[in-house]
């Protein structure tokens, strides 16, 4: 993007999904913030639809939006990696194409950022909105808030699980010159795997209150309109475990096992005792007895 007033970088990736596309696109066009310039990158669907979309845009908004065609599914890792080395404005965020923000999202992100200079990135609070598809609609169903008791971003709990989602996050681009971009060989998850390489180095704010990211579910449906967190759920497991198990023995090539070994029977009999104390009592004991008949009697 040659426009050195824009700030915020929006990647936006899609594959056959133009209604929920022209849905995110209106969304950004509504932003109160007006720096920012967006990239969409059409991972490996029809041209004809993203273009049409495009060109219908308001031309104000039309002139801030690029398009990179793949003419075959590069995932969703190295799509991302497309649109974030299309960009070379300060600030990034991925727009998955079916969620949505608050109007005022970016200019709160920008705002804290530019006030907090030590932090890589940001994160706002938020809400989990979930729809159903009647036709070429989506109608609201309900809403939750997503991880309520969340008031700062830390790396420990990163560690457990991924505390936030990339609709809600802004960061500094020049963190991909020291952590590097979202690892290609990693095609879920590819998110929570980035966030962990930038913690280790950076804190990430949180921005607390009314939330300003929304994100979209629609539990029913599969196909193109489902959601990755469902549709790719076995890929999801993967992938986690993928990435634990890698720097599981990254961390005994360099120390060993011993800890690992000390952790792994004591986290073993940890969860072995709290299920025996759900089972009911009368359980409990004739297990017991059992023990101590096989015991006096062997």
């Amino acid at each position: 993007m040659p426009d050195s007033t824009v700030r915020v970088g929006i990647v936006i990736r899609t594959k056959d999904r133009p209604i929920l596309l022209a849905r995110a696109l209106h969304d950004v066009a509504a932003q109160s913030f007006p720096s920012w310039a967006a990239v969409v990158v059409n991972d490996g669907g029809p041209r004809g639809p993203v273009d049409a979309i495009i060109d219908a845009l308001p031309e104000g908004v039309r002139r801030k939006v690029e398009v990179i065609h793949h003419t075959e599914s590069l995932g969703r890792s190295a799509s991302a990696n497309v649109g974030v080395r299309a960009l070379s404005c300060e600030f990034v965020v991925l727009h998955d194409d079916d969620d949505l923000w608050h109007p005022e999202f970016l200019a709160g992100s920008v705002e804290w950022l530019d006030s907090h200079p030590s932090d890589i990135g940001v994160v706002s609070r938020t809400e989990i909105v979930y729809e159903r598809v009647e036709g070429t609609t989506f109608v609201e169903t309900s809403r939750a808030p997503f991880w309520a008791d969340l008031a700062q971003i830390t790396y420990a709990d990163m560690l457990q699980v991924n505390r936030f989602v990339p609709i809600a996050y802004v960061y500094r681009r020049a963190v991909h010159d020291e952590v590097g971009l979202y690892r290609e060989d990693v095609h879920a998850a590819e998110d929570w795997e980035f966030n962990l390489r930038v913690l280790r180095y950076h804190s990430i704010g949180f921005i607390d209150g009314e939330p300003k990211a929304y994100w979209m579910q629609r539990r029913a449906s599969t196909g193109a309109l489902g959601n990755s967190m469902f549709v790719l759920a076995s890929e999801h497991e993967y992938y986690d475990k993928l990435i634990r198990d890698e720097a599981l023995r990254e961390f005994a090539q360099k120390h060993g096992d011993g800890i690992m070994l000390y952790l792994s029977r004591y986290i073993q009999d940890e969860v072995a005792r709290q299920l025996d104390e759900r089972r009911p009592i009368s359980r409990r004991i004739n297990t017991a007895l059992r023990a101590w008949r096989r015991r006096f009697t062997s």
